[in-house]
């Protein structure tokens, strides 16, 4: 039998676990994450979309060796996709046979129909089974998108990580998940929920983070361009736009430069390539032309 991963023991322990993932962490941010993972409580992580939130519950499966289950939110998520459903036609199947066999004793009938063979596990219910690699990692990715009606119904599973079956009775995990929360902070998320989590809220990165990021994630990239494509994004940070780019869009550029074989940013490149950093037509045609070259000319100019 596998040892499950022992979990950090300090701080910078947690720092080196997420640097061992590819993940260039701030120290408030691996503070909270040992604190949760020592105490036992779910980590809501609060962010604009890009800025790293999901990719920690990611890297956390890799470097801990654990499995990971996504819940992946959206508006009218239900207990039927989020947690468990019965198979029906199973079901009925089951009901059919037991006729044809003769079988008469309704409470025996009942008790085969809704057993556990018929029991089809969605995310949440999984997440609570337990597994010899150690408790699996569950995240509840953007929870904002769901209704207040599926946050209320969470609270049982992040209080007592259990959930209840009325045909079976209650389901408790012997070892609590790693629960990662994250919001793109679309709507604000109930009060009574947020108690149950520790809180982090995930910020666009420093330069210096940001270039650290880019290094681990693309190390064979000129180093002449990573710097530049690094104080271009943080320029366009300070502009007034719809969605500015977080660092999956700055990984996604400069991976993009790197297949077009550019050595540094010229004029050319960032208006031929502005689509890949920024996904609103608004926002491009505000940076197209004059104002990326400003922009081009204060980098080089630093």
């Amino acid at each position: 039998m596998t040892k499950p991963a022992s979990l950090p023991a300090t701080i910078d322990d947690t720092v080196a676990l997420l640097k061992a993932g590819d993940y260039v962490s701030d120290r408030s941010l691996a503070t909270v994450l040992f604190l949760a993972l020592r105490m036992g409580r779910p980590l809501f992580l609060e962010g604009e979309a890009g800025v790293g939130k999901t990719e920690i519950a990611k890297v956390l499966s890799r470097v801990l060796d654990r499995r990971l289950i996504r819940l992946q939110c959206y508006e009218g998520l239900d207990v039927s996709s989020a947690v468990y459903e019965w198979n029906y036609a199973g079901q009925m199947m089951a009901i059919r046979l037991a006729e044809a066999a003769g079988e008469t004793d309704r409470a025996r009938l009942s008790e085969d129909v809704f057993s556990e063979r018929h029991l089809v596990k969605r995310p949440l219910l999984q997440a609570l089974e337990p597994d010899v690699a150690g408790a699996p990692i569950l995240l509840i990715d953007e929870l904002d998108r769901t209704d207040e009606a599926f946050e209320a119904f969470l609270l049982e599973v992040l209080s007592d990580f259990q959930v209840t079956i009325p045909e079976l009775g209650t389901v408790k995990a012997a070892a609590p998940p790693i629960v990662i929360i994250t919001s793109n902070r679309t709507r604000e998320i109930h009060d009574a929920l947020k108690r149950r989590c520790l809180y982090h809220w995930v910020d666009y990165p420093d330069s210096q983070r940001e270039l650290a990021i880019l290094k681990a994630r693309l190390p064979d990239a000129p180093a002449r361009l990573t710097k530049q494509v690094v104080a271009f994004v943080q320029a366009i940070r300070k502009e007034d736009l719809f969605k500015l780019p977080g660092v999956a869009e700055t990984l996604d550029w400069a991976s993009a430069l790197v297949e077009l074989d550019a050595v540094a940013l010229d004029p050319a490149i960032v208006s031929d390539t502005l689509g890949v950093l920024l996904k609103y037509q608004d926002d491009i045609a505000r940076i197209q032309g004059s104002r990326a070259k400003e922009l081009l000319d204060q980098v080089k100019a630093a």
